[in-house]
């Protein structure tokens, strides 16, 4: 009973991105194809939702639900983000699906997008396997 909160939250971040079409293939080929601005438009303003929000979080000094100070680390460029934002990229173009929606696919009927999300279970089991030996 005390995980019901993420359950309610997880359903309703579902009924979100169905009634939004974030996830529909035939919204995100649009994107992929500069056919059509709608996922533009959810994507950067989650970005600015983002933004606010860390700004928000650093100027007011905000806790967690624990009371422990949030630490929002620095990054530094890697390209190794690159050629991974590449190769999601490209599996996002492929299969019409990101890690996010792919259990609102799933839940909306939408079957075979669970081979993607087995793919992408191996993905990250095989990069847990030779994450040791990459240039970090």
């Amino acid at each position: 009973m005390k995980n019901i909160k993420f359950l309610v939250t997880g359903t309703l971040f579902g009924i979100i991105l169905i009634k939004s079409e974030v996830i529909s293939w035939f919204r995100i080929q649009e994107m992929f194809r500069l056919q059509a601005f709608h996922m533009y438009g959810i994507i950067g303003s989650a970005i600015v939702v983002a933004m606010i929000s860390i700004l928000l979080i650093k100027h007011f000094q905000l806790k967690t639900i624990n009371n422990e100070p949030i630490v929002i680390p620095e990054k530094k460029f890697n390209w190794g983000n690159v050629y991974g934002g590449l190769i999601f990229g490209l599996g996002w173009a492929i299969t019409g699906a990101c890690p996010g929606p792919l259990f609102a696919q799933i839940g909306s009927g939408f079957l075979v997008v669970g081979v993607t999300l087995l793919s992408a279970i191996a993905g990250t089991w095989f990069y847990g396997l030779i994450r040791d030996r990459l240039p970090h």
